[in-house]
């Protein structure tokens, strides 16, 4: 190989790298560790599925770890294992669609997030309505607050409703409607 040509080669492994790290270490935003985010750049950057002897081999992490990262990121629906005819070790490859990812992974978070704010919701809103059926018990200002908590309470409701609404949107793909993915096509 001429020097030229390696000089290319390097520009490349070097582009390379720098997103597989800067991918590792955003991958917080997925709950998961930078060497785990380490781990989806490279199977990103392949055109081959890799065997966990592979991805060992190549991120220099035993193989214990890779098997634990490779469950995550299939987990996170990230990865996934393919079948090659003839090999009978599992092959895995990185899910390419960033948008199709994204949807799924911030989706799941966020009805999680709600079923477990709207049941807290629920719940307190049953109490005070219990508590100011009658009247006669309260004071004034315990009556004013129990309002004031149940208006909070109602509103809250009304955003985790809507957010449900944005999440249908993100899971039918509308939201793309509304937001192009074409950067030329706004």
């Amino acid at each position: 190989m001429d020097q030229k040509m390696s000089n290319r080669q390097d520009i490349i492994e070097k582009a390379k790298e720098r997103v597989i790290e800067t991918i590792s270490l955003n991958m917080h935003l997925y709950g998961v560790t930078p060497s785990i985010g380490r781990l989806y750049g490279t199977l990103f950057f392949r055109d081959t599925p890799m065997t966990l002897d592979d991805m060992k081999e190549e991120l220099q992490m035993s193989k214990t770890s890779m098997s634990t990262s490779v469950r995550t990121l299939t987990d996170l629906n990230m990865v996934e294992k393919v079948w090659i005819k003839g090999e009978r070790k599992d092959q895995y490859e990185a899910k390419k669609d960033w948008y199709q990812i994204f949807l799924d992974y911030f989706t799941n978070q966020w009805r999680k997030v709600i079923q477990v704010n709207l049941k807290a919701i629920n719940e307190s809103l049953k109490e005070l309505e219990d508590l100011a059926s009658d009247p006669s018990i309260l004071t004034e200002s315990e009556q004013e607050d129990i309002e004031k908590a149940v208006a909070k309470l109602m509103y809250s409701k009304e955003y985790y409703a809507w957010l449900n609404r944005l999440f249908d949107q993100f899971e039918s793909k509308e939201i793309f409607e509304f937001v192009n993915k074409d950067p030329q096509n706004p």
